[in-house]
Parts: C-alpha cells; structure tokens; sequence
C-alpha cells in the first residue's frame, strides 16, 4: 500500500552531492523505493544533479524542511528569510520530483516560550505561512506542516494544535512522525484519523528513534489508521547519525541506536515490508 523511504540523515549531515552519489545506490540496492533529502543550507547540494542521479536509479524523492536557529514564521524579525529559505525548499521539491517539502515551517526546532494567546500566535502563523503555501501549490508542491514534540517546540505539539493553527489554509498539509505521535498525542491512532485527508507525508521510526519494529509502538494500529484516513504517500524511515556533533545534540542521540547507520535502515526496511503487507 505504501512505498518506503529513508532519511539520509541516518547517516550523513549535512548531505552533499558526493554523499548522495554514495547513499543512492545503496538505498536502492536494499530495496527502499523513496529517499528522504534534507535541505538545511541552500546550497548544500545541487537537486539538478540529484534529480538526474535519482532518475538514473528510479528512485523518487522527498524533501525535508530544516527549521535552524533564526529560521521563524511568528515573533521575530527574521519571517522574510525564513519565507525566502521555505520558498527556495519548494524549488528544490520541484526539481527534484518530491510531491512534498515537509517539516516544522514555523520555528527553529528548539525554540520554546510560553504563549500566552494562540489564537493570536496562529493567526500571525496563517498570514506567514499562506504565502509560502500558494507559492508550493503554484509549482505542483504540497507544504506539509510538521508538529514536534514539547522538547522541541512549544507552538505546535500536537495534530489538533496543528489542524486549528492550519484552518484557513486547505493546501497545507501535515506531516506526521511517529516519534513526535508517541510523545504527544494520548490517542496516535485517533489523532491519525483526526488529520485525515490533511496528512501530506509520514516518517516513521521506533520510539528512541531507532529501526521502526524495535519498540513498543503499536504499528497495525498506527498503519490501519493510515489506511482509514486516505493517506497513500511514502512511509519515510527517520533517524539521525550520531556522528555529526551538531544534529546529533539537535535530536537528543545520545547513543548508538542500532549495530549501524545500515543495519538501522535495512532492518526497518524489512519491519515495515512485513507489517505494511498485513494492512488492507
């Protein structure tokens, strides 16, 4: 029902055209149908030369948003660039066939405040977000807005934090990580059936971010609820290397998350072959 993908962060930061030239063909060779590219500096990588790398392997892509430090959508002086840098990730999805550019287009992951009004907060996000929104709509893309767990976020936890701050803006999506689902929301499974037709991308992993399947995470559960909800995009295996200093401290990998960044992939890769077959 679902093609599976994976991140290239499972083992590289920031990605580059020679890192990608070594990782495609592996993630091809194990049997991975989409490759997740991340965009953290414009620049990092040509999607030109990723476009034709991808097309000679058949491998398809997705692209991941990458909120840094100064990167904002409400209070703050930077909504401009943040704007400029969302719109450049939009022509990167373009170029490189990705149907998505998904992640946390609001704030710098990290950046946490009381907010004493939401519904002032999130119309401040609306008026930011629709123009970036109408630009990915004009050039085939869907902007797929990600909630991140309280440790990284205060302003958008959960899916129906999210489905109010997005009300007014019906091209905008959601993505959805289980990660953030197992932290978060009481209910994953409902709050899955909540987003709906909303839900634009999924990535997947195990709870401590590890192989999806080594964990405690109910996946027929999670999946069936995909199912019901119309969802019919790649399920995108992230985790993050522990060997860039940088992301590693980013998203808390303090240890090893499996025998390897390869063997983290492939056994996922096998996990959700398995349990997708079994969802009707």
């Amino acid at each position: 029902m679902w093609e599976i993908g994976v991140s290239t962060w499972v083992w590289t930061s920031p990605l580059t055209d020679d890192g990608l030239a070594l990782l495609a063909p592996k993630v091809r060779d194990w049997g991975f149908d989409v490759i997740e590219l991340p965009v953290e500096q414009p620049g990092d990588w040509d999607p030109h030369r990723a476009a034709d790398l991808l097309a000679s392997l058949g491998l398809k892509a997705t692209v991941c948003i990458v909120m840094a430090p100064g990167r904002e959508l409400v209070d703050a002086d930077t909504v401009a660039e943040t704007q400029d840098y969302l719109r450049h990730v939009v022509d990167v999805a373009a170029t490189v066939g990705s149907p998505v550019a998904a992640g946390p287009a609001y704030s710098s992951v990290g950046r946490t405040w009381r907010i004493a009004d939401r519904p002032k907060v999130y119309a401040e996000l609306r008026e930011n977000l629709a123009p970036v929104v109408d630009y990915a709509a004009a050039h085939n893309v869907r902007l797929a807005v990600e909630p991140l767990n309280r440790y990284e976020t205060s302003l958008l936890n959960t899916v129906e934090q999210a489905l109010e701050a997005l009300d007014g803006l019906p091209a905008c999506g959601l993505a959805l990580d289980t990660y953030h689902l197992n932290i978060e929301e009481s209910a994953p499974a409902e709050a899955i059936r909540a987003a709906g037709a909303r839900i634009a991308h999924v990535q997947v992993c195990a709870n401590d971010r590890g192989a999806p399947g080594n964990d405690h995470l109910d996946w027929p559960a999670l999946l069936g609820a995909l199912a019901e909800a119309g969802y019919r995009g790649p399920l995108c295996i992230e985790s993050f290397t522990p060997d860039n200093a940088a992301i590693a401290t980013a998203a808390s990998i303090w240890r090893p998350l499996a025998a390897s960044p390869d063997a983290l992939a492939t056994e996922g890769l096998a996990f959700l072959r398995g349990v997708t077959a079994s969802i009707r």
